[in-house]
């Protein structure tokens, strides 16, 4: 599984990735220079029980810790895997 990142200047989503087929998409907007929301997660029902909501996440996670960012989930699933995941909690603002 692939997971894309796709960023414009006031939105962006990561997108997973299977033989070309897509697997979920993860959406967020920008707050300010060094914030970013997550607002929606959705994961292709083919791809249920593949973990590709929380690969998405911890994508996610990764592109902030890279780029001193801070991530707000507001997005239902999202902020289940923070909240069951405390070392990624640092980055919440």
């Amino acid at each position: 599984m692939i997971i894309e990142q796709i960023n414009e200047t006031k939105k962006g989503c990561f997108r997973a990735a299977a033989n070309e087929i897509e697997a979920g998409r993860m959406t967020y907007t920008w707050a300010g220079t060094d914030k970013f929301i997550i607002d929606h997660t959705e994961v292709n029902s083919d791809f249920a029980g593949q973990s590709v909501g929380k690969k998405m996440v911890l994508e996610a996670v990764q592109y902030a810790r890279k780029n001193n960012f801070k991530i707000l989930p507001l997005c239902p699933f999202a902020k289940s895997v923070f909240d069951k995941m405390e070392e990624i909690q640092d980055l919440l603002f």
